[in-house]
């Protein structure tokens, strides 16, 4: 396969580079329509019985979406009222707004201190897309029109109108990421390559990631929800997974040309060879992805398969497109200067060490890791409030003004009790006593509504705790809970019962995978054992950070408590994809050499000193590419962000380079070895790589004779 992918490419460069040409068109063109389509309602799980019991209560209430307006003034000041009451008459009035009650006639909308107001404006239930957009752009508007002299601030967001902000902030956040990103990428393969068209050619790929990114969320926004943190999350990883196949495939380019002057006959060459690890590579990514499709959320399935289909893009751009920009512009990259046995020294060196001291350096690192590893043993999870917003969005300002102004629990959302047909009044009566407050809505067909105030943040231990009573207090009574609490509690739930399953997936696939690499049994469960001591190091700081508030403030963000329910499962699934990335880089040189010179141990250092410097410059590109997402200030991209860069460099540097060596030598031989049936199992369907021949170097010219 990867040989008709490199004659194809190298046959007909011109029509592969106009293909992509078109398909970047199409992303850039058609994609970016996805920023109209996100949305903020992440923790939706089918078949819940939050989600049962919310959809039930649309269909016997299909009340509209709201949006809150908070006015800052003096609102007992006769103009601002007069204004504010002007503003509430014109409201009542936009089509497809259902109610605005009157702030100065209903308790509890305007601040004790005297300096706030909230202005709630109802959309009507079953308005269609655009009477709704038009709806709540004409609302905001005339709620940001108000104005006066006393009036210091208005802030409008919530319901429709924050999922349009966030998806707004959020193509910003991608285009501010883009152009901090690229141009540093850009100075460092510079630095790596020396020259401007070798540089050049990772970035062409990299767009063609891009683009990738913006297609396959667009695709997947038509059939379902696709949150506004996919962008950033999809967007860095597909720019830096691009970046680092192009990486790998380069590097052996020119190595290959070292070998022989014919540019096509090299490309052919690096096809073969880096060619089936750039494969393996995307594959291992894609199957550590495939356990987000064991879970039943909505979000999470939509992020493994838009995640997956990014991953796809690069490796096939990697495949077909960068071999047919190097066979029209590769006679113009030099070859690499450097002889093999002068190349990555300081590797060399770093794995002899790691070998001959294997127990002591085991001893040291796995220790250190596994202290870093400890917090993940407190971690928490929670939905999140408008702290995880940056401080400069209007959700983010109307929260901060409603804390400012108004007591605890203002605009909490209350725990919803939906009492079916058939519950008795003792049981009604014992769920509402639960909690001091609680309101009362009967509907059609005999359902009544409790509302319990949670005492407490929406997601807050108070609530779920309250969640938790409902469901033990009702018996067999047809009652359902739902609400933020009870979905966070149905989320929870999912990941706990869905993990092993989705882990089990993985390793598998993993297992498979590498063994069809490697042939060997045991270097996939060496390789999984190094993976999870890094990804659990890098986890562990993120709770360090996030939720104990540790340094927080260092990269603008703040201690919440808890981590977002969303950021744990793609940190693990995501950085556990780009550690095997990183493994097969180096095993693919060490079974090269290997199979060479026959020599284990010689083959750890000589994979080491080949791979080494790819391996770092890679994590040292993908660190630039996260960090540059890290700048836009959501706090779970912020989470997202710094797990994935502490994963990537930890792996790429205790684990790849100490930890790798260490164990390669302590297995000795038997790091290759597998059951003789599998062996030939092996033998018959597995993958090898066509390793280069080494042949000698060109003799230096000879000084004239005199």
């Amino acid at each position: 396969m990867l040989s008709t992918l490199a004659r194809a490419a190298t046959r007909r460069p011109l029509t592969v580079m106009l293909l992509w040409g078109l398909f970047l068109l199409l992303g850039f063109g058609l994609g970016t329509g996805v920023f109209g389509n996100l949305s903020d309602d992440v923790p939706d799980v089918p078949g819940t019985e939050s989600q049962v019991a919310a959809e039930h209560l649309d269909g016997l209430d299909p009340a509209g979406d709201s949006i809150t307006g908070v006015v800052e003034a003096a609102v007992a000041d006769p103009a601002v009222r007069a204004e504010v009451r002007r503003t509430v008459t014109d409201l009542r009035e936009v089509a497809g707004v259902a109610e605005v009650p009157d702030p100065y006639a209903t308790p509890g909308l305007v601040a004790e201190d005297g300096r706030a107001l909230v202005v709630s404006v109802v959309l009507a239930g079953g308005l269609d897309d655009d009477a709704e957009e038009a709806a709540v752009e004409d609302a905001a508007d005339r709620l940001h029109g108000i104005d006066g002299s006393e009036v210091s601030g208005v802030h409008v967001s919530g319901g429709p109108l924050l999922g349009q902000q966030l998806g707004e902030r959020a193509q910003e956040d991608v285009k501010n990421a883009e152009l901090i990103s690229l141009p540093v990428v850009l100075v460092l393969l510079l630095v790596v390559f020396g020259g401007l068209r070798a540089a050049g050619l990772p970035l062409l790929v990299a767009v063609a990631g891009i683009a990738g990114a913006f297609l396959a969320l667009f695709g997947f926004s038509q059939f379902t929800d696709i949150s506004v943190y996919a962008i950033q999350v999809t967007t860095m990883l597909g720019l830096g997974l691009a970046v680092d196949y192009a990486l790998l495939m380069l590097v052996r380019f020119r190595e290959e040309r070292r070998y022989t002057p014919d540019v096509l006959e090299a490309v052919h060459r690096t096809v073969a060879a880096a060619g089936r690890t750039v494969l393996f590579s995307g594959l291992t990514v894609a199957v550590s992805l495939a356990g987000l499709l064991v879970f039943p959320s909505t979000f999470l399935r939509s992020m493994g398969l838009a995640v997956a289909a990014v991953v796809v893009v690069d490796m096939l751009a990697a495949l077909t497109l960068l071999p047919a920009l190097l066979t029209r512009f590769g006679g113009r990259i030099p070859p690499a200067k450097a002889r093999p046995e002068e190349e990555g020294r300081l590797f060399a060196r770093l794995a002899r060490f790691a070998a001959r001291r294997r127990v002591a350096v085991l001893a040291v690192a796995v220790p250190a890791l596994l202290v870093l590893a400890l917090p993940v043993t407190g971690m928490t999870i929670n939905l999140g409030d408008a702290r995880q917003l940056p401080k400069s969005t209007e959700a983010r300002q109307l929260y901060d003004a409603i804390e400012a102004h108004f007591p605890p629990g203002t605009g909490v959302s209350p725990v919803t009790v939906v009492l079916r047909p058939g519950t008795d009044a003792a049981t009604a009566e014992r769920i509402g006593a639960l909690a001091p407050g609680t309101v009362a809505r009967d509907l059609p067909g005999g359902t009544t509504v409790l509302e319990l105030p949670p005492g407490g943040a929406a997601d807050g231990p108070a609530a779920t705790e309250l969640v938790e009573r409902v469901r033990d207090l009702r018996g067999d009574a047809p009652v359902q809970v739902t609400g933020s609490a009870a979905q966070l509690v149905d989320f929870r739930q999912m990941l706990a019962d869905r993990a092993p399953w989705a882990a089990l997936t993985v390793l598998a696939g993993i297992f498979v995978l590498l063994f069809a690499f490697t042939g060997s049994v045991l270097l996939p469960l060496r390789t999984v054992a190094t993976t999870l001591l890094s990804l659990g190091a890098a986890l562990g700081a993120v709770v360090w950070v996030f939720q104990d508030g540790h340094l927080a403030g260092l990269i603008g963000a703040e201690g919440l408590g808890a981590l977002s329910l969303t950021a744990p499962p793609l940190i693990i699934a995501i950085a556990f994809g780009l550690a095997m990335d990183y493994e097969l880089f180096i095993l693919a040189r060490m079974r090269e050499a290997r199979e060479r010179t026959g020599d284990d141990r010689e083959a750890v250092v000589t994979g080491l000193r080949r791979s080494g410097r790819v391996v770092t410059c890679a994590a040292l590109l993908l660190a630039v590419v996260f960090g540059a997402f890290m700048t836009g200030g959501f706090s779970p991209i912020l989470q997202i962000g710094l797990g994935l860069t502490l994963a990537v460099l930890i792996d790429a540097t205790v684990v790849r380079m100490l930890l790798v060596p260490a164990t390669m030598a302590l297995l000795g031989r038997y790091a290759w070895w597998a059951p003789k049936p599998l062996r030939r199992a092996h033998e018959r369907f597995g993958v090898r790589e066509e390793a280069p021949d080494p042949a000698p170097a060109p003799a230096p010219p000879q000084p004239a004779a005199r």
